[in-house]
């Protein structure tokens, strides 16, 4: 349910119309080339992932096959992006249920959301797997009855009282309205939806059988994104126009069901996206700590990070995030337009970062299992290493086209500054270790149990 919960984030529910407005119909192709590209390089995390199950995932394999420095940028970076998401969804949260009780305020709401969902992460692992069942139950149950009520209503049975057809999705300035290049720009919108697919590979690295949890996760990759994804936008834009002032104002989900006259549509969303927008912060949380002690066990963060409790939980981890989550929240409070405003631009491209660095270090890694533990290798990345080139060569692609966007460029170029900042830092860590090791003339340690890199 983690696997399948990653997926279904609040930006497909909210988020979705503003690619919609931009791509129309032809936003089934951004999803589409988007998913496409999530797929690719959820093969290849899963097939380290399952030859060595790590609760630092990615960041390790980056730390073993590219060196310690892209581990470390890598590793703080993915926790930066989730930190602010932490403060993005209570945020969010707050908004829902300041509508619904307005006698309290929005930020004592958001208070009580980081309050309550750090709590529970305190408790145990499985307090937050317990969390993440129940809210990705209700989102998945929420999208299939979604589509399913669309589905009969395309073919023109109750509640539709005629058969669509074609016409939203051909009429009103045909399937590209705005042209092709718009298939781009929705990409843009829309691929960052995705994140939080890789979440399954740090969780599984608590679970009793890691490597078939990844196994059945990676494989089921492609049926979800294909479902809940390119399956809802495409009852959306079939059944409302895509200029629909509705799908502006209510939201795209909120539109087809008031185009349907299904009885308290908003309410019925409001809840929907509520339950996404909990498990986004809680699986933010979770993920945040967990990469933070990850680095914090590989000496990339203050040793107490890799530290876990009585309860095998890693609690100084999990305070460190919500303390950066909290002065994030007051920013979004007392400096939006500044400070906060940089925070999300500044972390918005990390997953293109994070999956360029999960391209790098397969192609390392498969090389060094086929070398060493053949055996290891039960999920495979299909047609290596020709679609690993093939996949780098997108994300680079989709990297030079943000520069090309004014609102991605923006993104980008804060993303990178970040990034280098980050980078410097570790290559001065990297750098330190070496010469405090006698006779050491590399930034990367050797254990005996570990292969040699095969740079160079």
């Amino acid at each position: 349910m983690i696997a399948i919960g990653g997926v279904i984030g609040a930006g497909l529910f909210v988020g979705s119309k503003a690619g919609i407005a931009d791509a129309g119909p032809g936003i089934l192709l951004s999803y589409a080339l988007a998913g496409l590209l999530v797929v690719l390089v959820m093969r290849m995390l899963g097939e380290m992932a399952a030859a060595d199950p790590s609760s630092g995932s990615f960041s390790t394999y980056a730390d073993r096959a590219l060196g310690r420095w892209a581990g470390f940028t890598i590793g703080w970076l993915y926790w930066f992006f989730w930190a602010v998401v932490l403060a993005v969804e209570a945020t969010a949260a707050a908004v829902i249920l300041e509508g619904w009780i307005p006698a309290v305020p929005q930020w004592a709401w958001a208070l009580l959301v980081m309050l309550v969902l750090t709590g529970t992460n305190l408790v145990s692992v499985g307090s937050y797997g317990e969390f993440e069942f129940w809210f990705a139950g209700i989102k998945v149950v929420a999208i299939v009855a979604f589509i399913v009520v669309g589905l009969v209503a395309i073919a023109g049975f109750p509640p539709a009282d005629h058969a669509v057809g074609t016409e939203n999705l051909t009429g009103r300035g045909g399937f590209l309205p705005h042209g092709p290049g718009t298939i781009l720009s929705g990409m843009l919108l829309v691929v960052f939806s995705f994140m939080g697919s890789e979440i399954v590979t740090l969780a599984a690295a608590e679970s009793p059988n890691p490597v078939v949890a990844v196994r059945k996760a990676v494989n089921s990759v492609i049926w979800r994104i294909g479902l809940f994804y390119l399956g809802s936008m495409f009852v959306i834009v079939t059944l409302v126009p895509w200029d629909a002032r509705a799908v502006q104002d209510d939201g795209p989900y909120v539109a087809v069901l008031d185009a349907l006259k299904i009885p308290y549509a908003g309410t019925v969303m409001d809840v929907v996206v509520l339950t996404a927008v909990l498990s986004c912060l809680n699986s933010a949380l979770y993920t945040a700590s967990r990469m933070a002690f990850s680095l914090g066990g590989r000496g990339d963060a203050p040793a107490s990070f890799g530290r876990t409790n009585a309860r095998g939980v890693p609690a100084t981890a999990i305070l460190a995030s919500v303390a950066f989550g909290f002065v994030a929240v007051f920013f979004n409070y007392i400096a939006k337009d500044t400070v906060f405003e940089f925070l999300l631009n500044s972390s918005g491209a990390v997953a293109l970062f994070v999956w360029l660095v999960i391209c790098a270090s397969q192609l390392r890694m498969r090389r060094r299992l086929e070398r060493e533990a053949p055996e290891r290798l039960t999920v495979r990345m299909w047609l290596y290493p020709y679609l690993t080139w093939a996949t780098i060569g997108l994300i680079v692609f989709v990297v030079g086209y943000m520069f090309t966007d004014d609102g991605g460029r923006t993104q980008m170029v804060l993303s990178l500054a970040v990034a280098a900042f980050v980078l410097v830092v570790g290559l001065a860590v990297d750098r330190r270790r070496a010469s405090a090791r006698p006779g050491s003339t590399s930034g990367r340690p050797a254990p005996a149990a570990e292969a040699p890199s095969d740079a160079g």
